[in-house]
């Protein structure tokens, strides 16, 4: 049963076969029946917008085709039912492609023929009521306050420049790591956007054959290849209206970057096999985790198409960036990983922060997630401990067989430890160990030799 019952009005000049249909629809809890004997009166109530209108070609003061007309622009999602005495072929079609749902004619099955469209077209209204109801939850999900967690001033930038993208269709860029949340950025700007109630389509670009992808991306008409047995609409056409999220642009084919040039360009797409251009409206979201003007200095990225889709750049730090947030991201997924597996939540021990706080996350809040997960579900005492969690931090690598190192040793073990937690940037290390670029370069040879 849904949960609001489905509004129906009866439109009937003849009372007696007003009151008739009124009954019979009204035998169904699941309906909530109106009726009235002529259009002024209907078109009085038509704001408290009915699920269903059966309506009498002939009434006495505007015809079907009128009425039907002024549903129309008033609220296009009601659905129409009209009934007549006679069939007209010709009527009936200039209806149908007008917008009416159905066309009944009063003879002496009406009442089932009437029950069973009406059913046909609840079942249709309640999938649609919860597919609103879906996209609403999803709406909430992304509310990106709630699942783009952080307090950093790297985080609230992301925040100020999501809130921009979702004013306008501007395509956006989106880049940083991996891990460190570029498709959640993503799914954040489409959900609050205009065009929340279309479609978010992702494309994975380097998960798909290079044979196989300009199908995947425009389509294809049946027999267009060895293999084509149907016709099959593309993610562009998928994603009409909404939003197409192509991640891992960077590692786009140079034969295939050229046509998605020319369908940004032109708006349109041609299937696979077919010569007919096809209009096509969604927003670009791209996102990569390769830095693209080194990819076109390289010869593998178009510059042009870096242009058309560069639009909005929305870069995501990685984690060691905004290192104030791992704590609110830990205990986030600690709460999230508890409640979904039915566990008691455990708090951080002072040793587990300060271990997480000292680690580089090369695999970003992906890695976190990951991390926390397994510490819950390996964790034996009241709270998760340090060595719940298994990973290396800068301050593990110095404190193995501390006795039998050199000082040169030491020395190298702090900067690798220091380079590993800067992911391998040679001046930022120089920086916090407050040494020369040269010096690394001069201590990292040394021991290779």
């Amino acid at each position: 049963m849904p949960e609001k019952p489905v509004r129906i009005f009866v439109v009937e000049d003849n009372e007696w076969y007003n009151k008739l249909l009124v009954y019979t629809l009204s035998l169904n809890p699941d309906y909530e029946v109106k009726g009235f004997l002529n259009a002024r009166d209907f078109l009085a109530c038509l704001s408290e917008e009915p699920d269903i209108v059966t309506l009498d070609y002939r009434l006495p003061d505007l015809s079907g085709l009128e009425v039907l007309k002024r549903i129309r622009q008033e609220n296009e999602n009601i659905r129409v039912i009209l009934i007549s005495e006679q069939e007209d072929i010709e009527m009936v079609v200039t209806l149908l492609k007008m917008g009416a749902y159905d066309y009944i004619t009063k003879s002496n099955d009406i009442k089932e023929r009437l029950l069973n469209t009406i059913q046909n077209l609840t079942r249709d209204i309640n999938l649609k009521k919860e597919i609103s109801t879906l996209r609403k939850e999803v709406q909430k999900k992304y509310s990106y306050s709630k699942t783009i967690l952080g307090e950093s001033a790297a985080i609230r930038n992301v925040y100020d420049l999501i809130d921009k993208a979702i004013e306008t269709n501007i395509t956006v860029i989106i880049t940083g790591e991996t891990g460190t949340g570029k498709e959640l950025v993503a799914k954040a700007i489409h959900y609050n956007s205009k065009r929340s109630d279309k479609p978010f389509v992702a494309v994975n670009v380097p998960a798909i054959p290079n044979e196989l992808i300009e199908s995947e991306l425009f389509g294809h008409e049946k027999g267009a290849f060895t293999g084509a047995s149907f016709r099959r609409i593309g993610r562009f056409e998928e994603a009409n209206g909404g939003t197409l999220f192509l991640d891992e642009i960077g590692e786009m084919d140079p034969n295939l970057q050229t046509k998605l040039l020319r369908v940004l360009q032109e708006k349109e797409i041609v299937r696979v096999g077919s010569n007919k251009p096809i209009h096509t409206d969604c927003r670009i979201i791209t996102a990569t985790n390769r830095n693209l003007r080194e990819e076109i200095r390289k010869g593998n990225f178009r510059e042009d198409l870096f242009y058309r889709l560069m639009g909005l750049p929305i870069d995501i730090p990685p984690l060691r960036e905004r290192s104030s947030d791992i704590l609110i991201l830990a205990r986030h997924f600690a709460e999230n990983f508890s409640k979904e597996n039915g566990i008691p939540m455990k708090a951080f021990s002072e040793g587990a922060r300060k271990k997480l706080m000292s680690y580089s996350f090369p695999g970003n809040v992906r890695e976190l997630k990951s991390l926390v997960e397994l510490a819950l579900t390996l964790s034996v005492n009241d709270e998760i401990t340090e060595n719940d969690f298994a990973i290396d931090t800068a301050e593990d690598l110095l404190s193995h067989d501390n006795a039998d190192l050199t000082m040169r040793e030491h020395e190298m073990r702090i900067l690798k430890a220091t380079l590993k937690k800067y992911n391998h940037n040679i001046p930022l290390t120089a920086e916090k160990l407050d040494i020369g670029i040269s010096t690394i370069y001069r201590m990292l040879k040394e021991d290779k030799e």
